[in-house]
């Protein structure tokens, strides 16, 4: 089954699929299983807008690691609320791991944008306002503003 994409008009096929993905240079390698008809996240929070990520969040065990995590990269900020995994060579951010109340407790964070054979650009995306802490507020059809 199908839906359309209300940012693009673009089908998307409905129901739960395997996904891989990876950085750029191919030493991160990742899958993950999740339904893209409901599309992705972008957030205006100054580590989302800096690497650019079009996300999606899961429960961990939808998502698999492929490749060494003793190789990766890894970035931890603020209240630490997340470890953002990236490629030390090419440098792409590729997926998260963390625990927030707010979605649940323990989530993976992927970056769609580095999934094998999937244009996010055909993805419906919802913005959240993490810039200004503004997670109650929900997220919206619209970026937030800066």
């Amino acid at each position: 089954m199908e839906t359309t994409n209300p940012n693009h008009g673009v089908a998307v096929e409905k129901g739960v699929k395997r996904y891989t993905g990876g950085c750029h240079c191919g030493a991160v390698r990742f899958a993950v299983e999740l339904d893209l008809a409901e599309g992705a996240a972008r957030c205006n929070c100054s580590v989302c807008m800096k690497t650019a990520v079009t996300g999606r969040i899961v429960k961990p065990s939808a998502f698999t690691l492929l490749s060494d995590e003793a190789g990766l990269g890894v970035y931890e900020w603020g209240a630490s609320i997340s470890k953002r995994f990236f490629c030390p060579r090419c440098g792409v951010h590729c997926f998260g791991r963390g625990y927030l109340e707010e979605v649940g407790g323990d989530y993976a964070s992927v970056n769609v944008n580095c999934f094998d054979d999937v244009d996010p650009w055909q993805l419906s995306i919802i913005y959240w306002d993490g810039r200004h802490n503004n997670w109650d507020a929900g997220p919206r059809p619209a970026p937030w503003p800066i």
